[in-house]
């Protein structure tokens, strides 16, 4: 019986309006809202008011690659690249500052002790091994099934030969790790293509450089004809079933093969593209969706020339998929706001809208508000050309063609399917009666179903029975920031759209457990207990863990921001002023925001929105009226702070970085209003970017040198001053141009430089004056953190987890 609006309202003691908001941002039914737990209600509340989270993330990262005018460099990754290669091409000391930089030395946290053959200083993956990440594609060997190959949106391309108990990375030095889909050729399981890139323009999709190949299963390589700028983003490969036509959908259109080298693409559609298809019976027909505007096309010629569908009219993303049981039906899940199916009966020549309702009768909203971002559609069964499966945060069945549709995923419980699809793929051997199983791709990585006639078929949510999560080693964890407590060994990490994360070294790689919900950013750890973390929600929502990271948030009372959940107007609220952080409440600030602990002092806080501001009391007790006191240390000079470092010996001195480059100083920064100055806009050797500053770093032992990083496919994205500012010099002129996101200073032997970029990390053992000739370790991915535990380097990935190394013995 359906569940009414008011009934869903008077049961969780909140506003029909809010019931009616959630359904639509969530992309859920009454019935699940009813069995929400009250944590969730208070979470899923509070993401009302960041309707758009995607898009939000995506700004963030754009505004990082971004050159001093403002745009984006056209294939500035893929050239990045390049330089790493030629890099490579040069003879290479086996170590530098301690770090392998020749032949990789790569063990498992849980792995053996190094043997006599092995380095002794190798980096060690810590994980995640149990979180997982966003998956774009998957693909199964139709002879072996339990040979898998996955694709993460940063992390590379994956591989399971036991049908998922265990994953490992193909190889963590592929050109690109930024992957958007996977194919196989029908004709040759070991011929696999990769697009990389992902064009879903989620802003925050790192840009690919192409197409890669294999033809044996194992050794990848990159389409040379296809490392250019209409390859920066390659959303979906099809291949004919006998192997001869390759298509690639791309944000700027659609790209033909038929040659075997793959060395000649034709432009053969001038249209963004999110989806194309060949016909799984006839590869003279395909058919192919658009990216952003709503519209179809079909082929009758093997992709050479295309027409345009008849149906609609559309908006949005169009995702595509034949019937399995008879190819000439063709579903289309269209964007459409919160989602509508539509069929073809004529192989996609034309479409005719579905009812797209709930099993009550109500329309339903299946994609939520981001159709653009996680749409899936599927209508693999050989016996039912009605049965389809769609997905948008939840994944929901169909057994009338799209008329109606039931959840059969619920995104807020562990023991179900993580939120946003991407792709749902059938066993090789499915065939609707002995063999149901099908495989689905999301943000938190690769999960089964054994039975898809059975899985969700729960009276009442939470729907969990027969859902298998296969994230086992399968180590696509996209951070943001990290700290630890060297007593105790915790580790936590901020993740995107995986929450605030915490390792215990005592649990091992498997076990990472999540102590704040939602996007996880900067983080922080209290040097004299090891039970106080911090880490942050979006737009520098700073939160406080006071039991050593054990638990979730299941209280509601963790911000120290000023946010806090008020029972009796059930409603998201904000404390008086001082006792909140007003460009947090206002979202003046970016979307991950910079927050640092004072090394000098655990009760001290600076965080960044438009302006700088500090606490002097980050622990005091947290109640909705009072708690840690705010006060502005730092006017606004008109654009976000990115970047905030303090002098360890010295509290006074701090320095502020900004996204449009701007830099300043103070010498006096526990004062009631420190006295601010610009640094490096003059002087005889000037600060010159004025793009995203990443990250500062000041010298361990002397507050007037500091390091500074900055983003864009730029050069000089590393500069260092040893007179507080006067004067700068620029240190990358040997690093590949790419953004620089940050740089660590060894505790002890402050000469050895280590530095993250997007295209890994590099080392230096004379203060940066020349750095390692390679980047091999821990891997090819982003690194958008360096911290220390001891002298154990810490490194924090975009997309690959966390790695650690060993530097407290270097020669």
């Amino acid at each position: 019986m359906a569940i009414s609006d008011e009934e869903v309202a008077r049961s969780k003691h909140i506003s029909v309006t809010q019931v009616q908001m959630l359904c639509r941002s969530r992309g859920t039914t009454n019935e699940t809202l009813a069995a929400l737990p009250e944590a969730a209600v208070r979470r899923a509340l509070l993401r009302l008011d960041f309707p758009d989270l995607p898009t939000a993330r995506g700004l963030f990262r754009l505004k990082q690659e971004r050159s001093d005018d403002g745009t984006v460099r056209p294939h500035g990754l893929g050239a990045a690249y390049t330089q790493v290669e030629g890099m490579l091409s040069r003879a290479a000391p086996s170590m530098t500052a301690g770090v392998p930089t020749g032949p990789n030395v790569l063990t498992r946290g849980a792995g053996p002790a190094p043997t006599a053959g092995m380095r002794l200083a190798a980096w060690r993956w810590l994980g995640p091994g149990n979180i997982g990440g966003r998956t774009r594609g998957i693909v199964i060997d139709p002879a072996d099934p339990d040979r898998m190959w996955a694709v993460s949106a940063g992390g590379g391309v994956w591989h399971t030969g036991d049908g998922g108990a265990r994953w490992a990375p193909v190889d963590d030095f592929l050109e690109n790790l930024s992957c958007g889909c996977i194919a196989a050729d029908p004709s040759d399981a070991a011929t696999l293509y990769v697009g990389t890139g992902e064009a879903f323009h989620n802003l925050d999709a790192i840009r690919g450089n192409g197409v890669f190949r294999t033809t044996d299963a194992v050794s990848w390589a990159p389409l040379a004809a296809t490392q250019t700028p209409d390859f920066q983003f390659v959303s979906r490969i099809a291949v004919s079933g006998d192997g001869t036509v390759v298509l690639a959908a791309t944000s700027t259109g659609l790209f033909r093969s038929a040659d075997s080298a793959r060395a000649t693409w034709t432009k053969v559609l001038g249209h963004p593209l999110g989806d194309v298809r060949f016909d799984p019976r006839d590869s003279d027909r395909a058919v192919a969706g658009a990216l952003r505007d709503g519209a179809a096309w079909f082929s009758r010629d093997g992709g050479t020339t295309w027409a345009l569908a008849t149906g609609g009219p559309w908006t949005g993303r169009v995702e595509l998929a034949h019937a399995a049981q008879d190819p000439d039906v063709v579903y289309a899940s269209v964007q459409m706001t919160t989602g509508q199916i539509w069929r073809s009966t004529d192989g996609g020549a034309s479409y005719r809208k579905r009812k797209t309702l709930t099993a009550n009768g109500v329309p339903s909203a299946y994609l939520a508000e981001q159709g653009w971002y996680d749409n899936a559609v599927w209508a693999g069964d050989p016996t039912d050309a009605d049965l389809v499966i769609a997905g948008g945060v939840n994944l929901y069945r169909s057994t009338d063609g799209g008329d109606h549709l039931a959840e059969i995923s619920t995104w807020w419980e562990p023991a179900s399917v993580h939120a946003d699809q991407h792709a749902i793929v059938a066993h090789p051997s499915y065939d609707g009666v002995t063999n149901r199983t099908v495989f689905f791709g999301n943000d938190g990585g690769v999960f089964r179903a054994d039975d898809l006639a059975a899985v969700g078929t729960e009276p009442e949510p939470p729907f969990v029975n027969g859902w298998t999560e296969l994230v086992n080693d399968y180590g696509v964890t996209q951070f943001y920031a990290g700290a630890g407590h060297p007593g105790s060994g915790k580790i936590i990490g901020g993740a995107q759209d995986n929450g605030s994360l915490v390792f215990d070294p005592a649990l091992g790689t498997e076990d990472w457990r999540a102590f704040f919900g939602g996007d996880g950013g900067w983080c922080a750890s209290d040097p004299t207990d090891p039970q106080v973390f911090y880490g942050e929600y979006v737009f520098l929502n700073i939160h406080r863990n006071t039991d050593g990271a054990t638990t979730d948030d299941t209280r509601g009372d963790r911000y120290i921001s000023g946010q806090f959940f008020d029972f009796s107007t059930r409603e998201w609220s904000w404390k008086q002023v001082p006792f909140r952080i007003p460009d947090a409440k206002n979202e003046n600030a970016l979307f991950i925001a910079p927050f640092v602990l004072d090394p000098n002092d655990e009760n001290r806080i600076l965080a960044g929105g438009v302006s700088l501001w500090r606490t002097n009391d980050a622990k005091r007790p947290n109640t909705p009226a009072s708690g840690p006191a705010w006060r502005a240390v730092k006017p606004g000079s008109g654009a976000m702070i990115s970047a905030i470092a303090v002098a360890r010996g010295n509290s006074d001195v701090v320095w502020v970085g900004h996204e449009d480059g701007m830099l300043f100083r103070t010498g006096n920064g526990t004062a009631p209003t420190p006295t601010w100055a610009r640094v490096g806009a003059t002087g005889p050797s000037p600060l010159t970017p004025r793009r995203y500053c990443t990250g500062i770093t000041v010298h361990p032992e002397d507050p007037d040198t500091a390091y500074v990083t900055f983003g864009g496919y730029e050069r000089g994205n590393l500069w260092v001053t040893t007179d507080a500012g006067a004067s700068w010099t620029d240190l990358a002129t040997a690093l590949p141009r790419a953004p620089i996101r940050a740089l660590a200073v060894h505790p002890r032997r402050t000469g050895l430089l280590y530095c993250g970029t997007e295209v890994g990390l590099f080392a230096s053992e004379d203060a940066g004056a020349s750095w390692s000739p390679t980047n091999e370790g821990p891997t090819n991915c982003s690194v958008d953190d360096l911290f220390w535990m001891d002298e154990d380097l810490i490194c924090v990935t975009h997309g690959r987890g966390m790695f650690r190394i060993d530097l407290s013995t270097v020669p």
